[in-house]
């Protein structure tokens, strides 16, 4: 494997020359063939993705970046241009139909940019937004119908509403039925366990929790979660594999680990996202959108889980 790319890895479990290992074990081909070249902006490799990816599969974490739009005074994250148009090139290349665009630290709780993408996208897209204490309800209605259905609260990149602001939004939005996306490291997680546990609405877990590694799942950050999916309904997203790796690509076999956990514990709570375009990896070293989503071949065999992760537990989250 070491002077093997992983495309090279990919065709050999294709005709069965690489019969070993969960990996191998877990491939659903998809019926299209040969997959034709198809560069992406902001996207390493060209391929499409080797599993099956089933009807009305779901892309629930990416962001869009516009230069039209200011970025919030705090913000240190602050990527290049990464358009609608480009990110359809991403779900014609992936093969995927729905999609849920998340506000980016960059522009903090100004959400123009989010609005008008969600309106380009239309009726197969959702949008999770920044937003905080102050927000009207006027405001929470006129995003809600723009297809809004939840909130992100961050602790690692500034340009956000502050994390004190978490819980009376999260009181706001009840109502709605959307929920609170959270972004932050499994040490902060830890330490807001009480305040996650009094919140009257579900909270997602982005980058399957930012649990670092080499503990993955035995950081106790892994319990703080399962206790909520289990007491609260709260969710985890299979994303960012690639941003703590320490084993890196194509496998990120120690990020598979902490995913295959997440798996046994609740595939009903789980949901899988690109995070395209990848704003904390550096412009020439973009991970492999296919190669990601094909990593779901390792993380649940079972194609009927894959379908759950892509599209029915999305169709629940989101309201597709």
């Amino acid at each position: 494997m070491s002077t093997m790319t992983r495309r090279d890895h990919l065709a050999l479990l294709a005709t069965g020359s690489l019969a070993t290992g969960s990996l191998a074990a877990g491939f659903a081909l998809g019926s299209a063939g040969p997959a034709a070249a198809q560069a992406v902006r902001w996207s390493g490799g060209t391929g499409r993705p080797r599993i099956a990816v089933p009807a009305n599969a779901t892309d629930c974490h990416h962001h869009i970046y516009d230069a039209r739009f200011p970025p919030a005074p705090a913000a240190t994250l602050r990527p290049p241009d990464a358009s609608v148009e480009d990110y359809r090139a991403l779900q014609r290349r992936l093969g995927l139909t729905r999609n849920v665009v998340v506000q980016p630290s960059t522009y903090g709780t100004d959400n123009r940019l989010l609005v008008e993408s969600l309106k380009a996208f239309g009726p197969t897209a959702r949008g999770i937004a920044m937003l905080d204490a102050g927000v009207t309800p006027e405001e929470l209605r006129r995003l809600d119908e723009a297809g809004i259905r939840g909130v992100r609260f961050g602790t690692r990149l500034p340009g956000g509403a502050p994390i004190t602001d978490l819980e009376p939004v999260a009181r706001k939005i009840a109502d709605l039925g959307w929920h609170i996306q959270l972004v932050s490291e499994g040490e902060r997680i830890v330490e807001l366990k009480e305040v996650l546990e009094r919140l009257p609405v579900p909270v997602v877990f982005d980058h399957m929790g930012h649990l670092p590694e080499p503990a993955g799942p035995d950081h106790p950050g892994f319990r703080v979660i399962a206790d909520l999916i289990a007491k609260s309904g709260a969710w985890v997203k299979l994303t960012g594999a690639y941003i703590l790796s320490k084993s890196g690509p194509p496998l990120y076999a120690d990020r598979g680990r902490l995913a295959r956990a997440y798996v046994a514990l609740a595939p009903e709570r789980l949901v899988w996202g690109s995070d395209w375009p990848h704003p904390t990896a550096p412009a020439d070293a973009k991970p492999d959108d296919a190669g990601l989503l094909d990593l779901l071949a390792d993380w649940a065999p079972d194609p009927a889980v894959q379908a759950k992760i892509l599209v029915s537990n999305p169709a629940r989250l989101y309201g597709f």
